[in-house]
């Protein structure tokens, strides 16, 4: 299965960025807050593991991430790039 590319949008909120995925990632909504909440699932527990991510929103194609106001941005989008690329997604 060929590679699909992530495109990363800019929000109103400079902490958040979403993420265009071209696949379908999830089958439901679901956010989480915290790493502790999203212990239990296996996309939310991969983004938290990113340093620097502190809020996760997942849709079916897009996602959208929040990070600490002093974490890089270029660490998290590769650290995203990643998690999609290795995720299976649902």
């Amino acid at each position: 299965m060929p590679e699909t590319p992530v495109t990363f949008q800019p929000t109103p909120n400079p902490n958040a960025l979403k993420c265009l995925v071209g696949r379908t990632i999830s089958d439901r909504p679901r956010s989480f807050f915290n790493a502790a909440e999203a212990q239990s699932d296996p996309l939310g527990r991969e983004l938290f593991a990113i340093p620097g991510v502190t809020n996760v929103l997942i849709q079916d194609t897009w996602l959208t991430v929040c990070k600490k106001p002093d974490a890089d941005w270029a660490s998290i989008r590769a650290g995203v790039e990643r998690v999609l690329r290795e995720s299976k997604g649902a």
